[in-house]
């Protein structure tokens, strides 16, 4: 299949260094809105060079969430190449009809992608396993609340669609959040944070 090409030629980078590799996905040109909602179509119709576009032209995002996750476990180059795995699948997955960027679709997958290499592969980051489903739950919760309501859901809300104690929501999100420092800085020239959508995005609808 093309797909694993596509997924090969952005992962994997033995033969070169991470610098080199942060210096050319630094030159790709980011996206219009037009332009990701154009390709958002193709890809729907199997556009593999579509697909491959749209995830390169945000490369440099999956650099910035994965440097939130360094000194767990992970090297940097492995947080990067999961985190770029999440991308693709977002771009797969993207509904451009929704109405907002892709990239803020996006982070979800790739927080999701890394953290899961992080539990599986390091033994730095333990979420405990009855948190992992609960997690998700109000992941999903809050990105379909946020878009309903076009802002942040408080834990109430969520408990009240999960029909969960608002103190569940409180306690689980609680301590997903001391496994992860998420209080870096974001990526220069732009106008929200993608932290702030990190700690609290849950997954988009499909």
């Amino acid at each position: 299949m093309r797909q694993l090409k596509i997924t090969k030629s952005i992962t994997n980078r033995e033969s070169q260094s991470l610098e080199k590799y942060l210096q050319e996905i630094g030159k790709v040109d980011l996206l219009t809105p037009e332009e990701e909602v154009d390709l958002a179509k193709k890809i729907k119709q199997g556009n593999q060079a579509a697909l491959e576009k749209l995830t390169k032209a945000n490369l440099r995002f999956v650099v910035s969430v994965a440097k939130q996750y360094q000194n767990q476990g992970l090297s940097l180059s492995d947080l990067i190449n999961e985190g770029n795995l999440g991308l693709i699948k977002a771009a797969q997955r993207f509904d451009e009809t929704r109405g907002f960027k892709f990239i803020s679709y996006a982070v979800w997958w790739i927080r999701q992608s890394i953290l899961q290499a992080l539990a599986e592969q390091s033994r730095i980051v333990r979420l405990p396993l009855n948190k992992v489903g609960s997690l998700n739950k109000i992941n999903k919760a809050f990105s379909e609340l946020e878009q309903e309501y076009e802002r942040e859901p408080s834990p109430e809300e969520l408990a009240e669609m999960l029909e969960i104690p608002t103190e569940e929501v409180e306690t689980t999100l609680g301590v997903a959040a001391r496994h992860v420092s998420m209080d870096a800085p974001f990526v220069e020239g732009e106008d929200n944070s993608l932290l702030d959508v990190l700690e609290n995005s849950g997954t988009p609808g499909t």
